[in-house]
C-alpha cells in the first residue's frame, strides 16, 4: 500500500488538515514538520506545534515527526546557515528594487528534508509516497502537478474538499483546536508591511534581532563588494522601514499591487507558511 503523508507547516490550512485527517475526511496517517531550526521558526509558531499540535495528533491516533535539516552531521538551522560566512544569500531578501532575490530556503529546509524522510522510510521510484500539501482555494495558484522528487506524488486535499483560508479557520474552531498563528521564520523577506509593523510593536525583541540580521548581512556584502540587501519589500533598512504608523495604514499600504504580486510568490512550494 503506498504510504500516505503530510507536510505540516503548523499554520492554519495544515492544521485544518491535521483536524480533517482526525476527523477520517482525509488520509494521512503521518504529519511531518520541517523545523527549520529552533532560533529561526518564529517563536509563536513553536509553541503552538508542541503545546497544540503533537498532543492532538496523539488524540488522534496521527504520528507528527519533526524533522530537520543536517550540517557536518548535525542540525542545522536557517539563521546558522545565514550566520556563516558565505558569499551567498538563499533567503528571499529583497534587492534594491524592492524585488526578491534567489530563495533556497524552502529547499534546503522544508522540501528536501521531508523527501529525505520518506526515501529513509521506504519510499521509492517504484513506490512512491503521497505527500499532502496545505493549500487552499484562495492559494490555488500555489499549487504544482510535480513536485520534481522521483519517489514523491502531491495531493492538495483542502483543493480537493474546495476550501479557502476562512472555511480552514471555521473548521478549526468547529473541532475546539485554537486557531495557529500564520507560520514563518521570524525574520523571512515575504512578511507583509503590517506584520512588521506589528513585529515591531508586539515583539521589539524580536523585531530587534532582525534589525540586526539584516546589518551582519549588509556589513558582509559590502566587505564583498555587493550591494545592499533588505528584509522590508520597501528596500528600506528595516529600522527605518518600520515606523510607529498605525497598523491600519500599513495594512492598506499592503495592498497595493506590487507588495500583493510579490507576497503571492511566496514559498509557491506549498511547503512554508500553512
Amino acid at each position: 500500500m503506498m504510504m500516505r503523508a503530510f507536510s505540516y507547516g503548523g499554520g492554519v490550512q495544515s492544521t485544518a488538515a491535521l483536524v480533517l485527517a482526525g476527523q477520517g475526511k482525509i488520509d494521512y496517517p503521518v504529519f511531518l514538520f520541517a523545523n527549520v531550526g529552533e532560533d529561526s521558526e518564529h517563536p509563536k509558531t513553536l509553541a503552538y506545534v508542541r503545546a497544540v499540535a503533537a498532543p492532538l495528533a496523539v488524540a488522534y491516533g496521527i504520528q507528527l515527526v519533526e524533522v530537520r535539516a543536517t550540517y557536518q552531521g548535525r542540525p542545522e538551522s536557517i539563521l546558522e546557515r545565514l550566520q556563516r560566512r558565505e558569499r551567498s544569500l538563499f533567503i528571499p531578501v529583497r534587492m534594491a528594487n524592492g524585488r526578491p532575490g534567489r530563495r533556497g530556503c524552502t529547499a534546503d529546509f522544508k522540501i528536501r528534508v521531508i523527501a529525505r524522510w520518506l526515501r529513509a522510510h521506504g519510499a521509492s521510484r517504484k513506490e512512491p509516497v503521497v505527500t499532502g500539501l496545505g493549500i487552499s482555494l484562495d492559494e490555488i495558484h500555489r499549487a504544482r502537478t510535480d513536485s520534481g522528487i522521483a519517489w514523491q506524488r502531491l495531493e492538495y486535499p483542502l483543493l480537493d474538499l474546495g476550501l479557502t483560508r476562512a472555511d480552514c479557520i471555521n473548521l478549526i474552531e468547529a473541532a475546539g483546536v485554537p486557531v495557529p498563528p500564520k507560520s514563518s521564520c521570524w525574520f523571512c523577506p515575504f512578511h507583509r508591511r503590517a506584520e512588521w509593523v506589528r513585529m515591531r510593536r508586539e515583539e521589539p525583541e524580536l523585531f530587534a534581532r532582525a534589525v540586526v540580521l539584516e546589518e551582519m548581512l549588509n556589513l558582509r556584502r559590502r566587505a564583498l563588494g555587493k550591494d545592499a540587501v533588505f528584509l522590508h519589500a520597501s528596500a528600506r533598512p528595516l529600522a527605518q522601514a518600520v515606523g510607529e504608523q498605525p497598523l491600519l495604514l500599513e495594512g492598506v499600504a499592503v495592498g497595493s499591487g506590487v507588495q500583493s504580486a510579490m507576497d503571492a510568490e511566496a514559498c509557491e512550494a506549498g511547503y512554508c507558511m500553512v
